[in-house]
């Protein structure tokens, strides 16, 4: 920082000097004039995704079915490859880990298998949740013939942005047989304690699951030796892994072996798959939770897009470069943007990797920022969600967009978009 009270663009520069991850830049495409803040919704594109998309496009054309086979890495297996590979952003052993499906599937599968009435028949989540987790898990007790108004036991927000430990452990008792929360907060970013939440879980005889979905990639997580039973998450956030990419998922290797309540033949024993049996054999690993057979065009992306990770040091590096960045990012919304508010928890250990801005004019100001090339999103009722990526987000590019927003307000340029009316944000 400079000598004075006031942050200046001069300091942002001289961390981006500073910065032992600002080479990872080049590796992507960022949009001609763009300022992009939204990698928590899409990540970029990057040049190692997109050599690795290519590479399996050219054995389509080449080997054709032969791919299954004979590709390099054979196709057969990729999602097993590419599980081992994302195990240590979780914590996890290899075999815990595989990717699959998409996220609001790996819920149904997972839920659908783990949740045992004679447990507890109540299942604990939050009312601050990604919608998707909530309508399977609703759509599941249904399954089980339970209803789902009762049997959700919901930890309500004291305040509309986060949800108190405390309060997810008063939920926690003997009737309740498994709790289902995020790791981060889709809205304020707030990071939840998953080893007391899990040990509390455990304590009352429940299963602990999670959805990782914005912390997959900017958080390191130790799955494995926490305990936690279950872990689904998207590869296409801070993973950079393409519109619609596979999905991920953990599964605990005291739980292998257990059918799948969606169970397919990709989940089939690989060494039996093709015997064509009528009776499910499951691999006796993660991979036992997928379900058809795996899109390569779909998957690869994420093959390359960790080869980034990886040469960042892994999600450590990224994640002291991300706790930086949205330090950074809150020390200037608190200087020049008396205006805003900061809905996301201070305490580094209790942030994600975005920083909601929060203004009753949020959406149009939004809207705004777009026009300006600084790509952002809204988020009901009144929030900016400001991701600065550590892979290819420097503080020069927080600085200038925390600029833009300061002259949004000053000139009432918002005034110039109508109010919401739905659609994407």
């Amino acid at each position: 920082m400079s000598d004075g009270d006031s942050i200046t663009i001069a300091d942002a520069r001289k961390m981006d000097t500073a910065d032992p991850l600002s080479d990872l830049r080049d590796r992507f495409y960022i949009p001609d004039g763009d300022l992009y803040m939204d990698g928590n919704s899409l990540g970029l594109l990057s040049k190692d995704a997109e050599a690795a998309l290519e590479h399996v496009v050219e054995e389509w054309r080449e080997l054709a079915i032969r791919g299954w086979t004979d590709a390099d890495p054979d196709w057969h297996t990729y999602g097993e490859r590419l599980g081992a590979r994302l195990a240590p952003l979780v914590g996890a052993n290899p075999e815990e880990v595989v990717v699959a499906n998409s996220t609001t599937v790996n819920i149904h599968t997972l839920v659908g298998t783990f949740y045992d009435p004679d447990r507890g028949e109540k299942i604990v989540v939050d009312d601050l949740d990604f919608p998707t987790d909530h309508y399977a898990i609703r759509a599941q007790l249904r399954q089980h013939g339970r209803d789902p108004d009762e049997a959700l036991r919901v930890v309500e927000s004291r305040d509309g942005r986060t949800i108190a430990t405390e309060d997810v452990l008063d939920a926690i008792d003997d009737d309740v047989g498994m709790v289902f929360l995020p790791s981060v907060l889709y809205r304020s970013g707030q990071l939840f304690d998953i080893e007391t939440i899990t040990e509390a879980a455990h304590d009352a005889g429940a299963l602990a699951g999670f959805d990782l979905a914005h912390s997959i990639g900017a958080v390191p997580h130790d799955l494995s030796d926490i305990g936690v039973d279950f872990a689904v998450w998207c590869n296409y956030k801070y993973l950079n892994a393409g519109p619609g990419a596979i999905a991920g998922l953990y599964v605990n290797e005291r739980h292998f072996g257990v059918t799948p309540a969606l169970a397919g033949w990709w989940g089939n024993d690989k060494e039996t798959q093709f015997d064509m049996a009528l009776t499910y054999d499951p691999e006796h690993s993660a991979a036992a939770f997928q379900t058809g057979t795996i899109p390569i065009l779909s998957t690869a992306p994420l093959d390359g897009a960790l080869d980034i990770v990886e040469d960042a040091g892994g999600v450590a590096a990224l994640r002291e470069k991300s706790l930086a960045l949205t330090d950074f990012l809150i020390d200037l919304v608190d200087e020049k943007l008396p205006d805003c508010e900061v809905g996301t928890p201070r305490d580094p250990a209790s942030r994600g990797g975005h920083v909601a801005v929060e203004h009753p004019e949020a959406y149009r100001i939004s809207l705004a920022l777009k026009e300006r090339g600084v790509v952002v999103d809204f988020r009901q009722p009144n929030v900016i969600r400001i991701a600065p990526i550590p892979s290819y987000v420097g503080f020069e590019d927080v600085f200038r967009a925390v600029s833009n927003l300061r002259e949004v307000l000053d000139e009432n340029e918002y005034e110039e978009f109508v109010k919401q009316s739905g659609g994407v944000t």
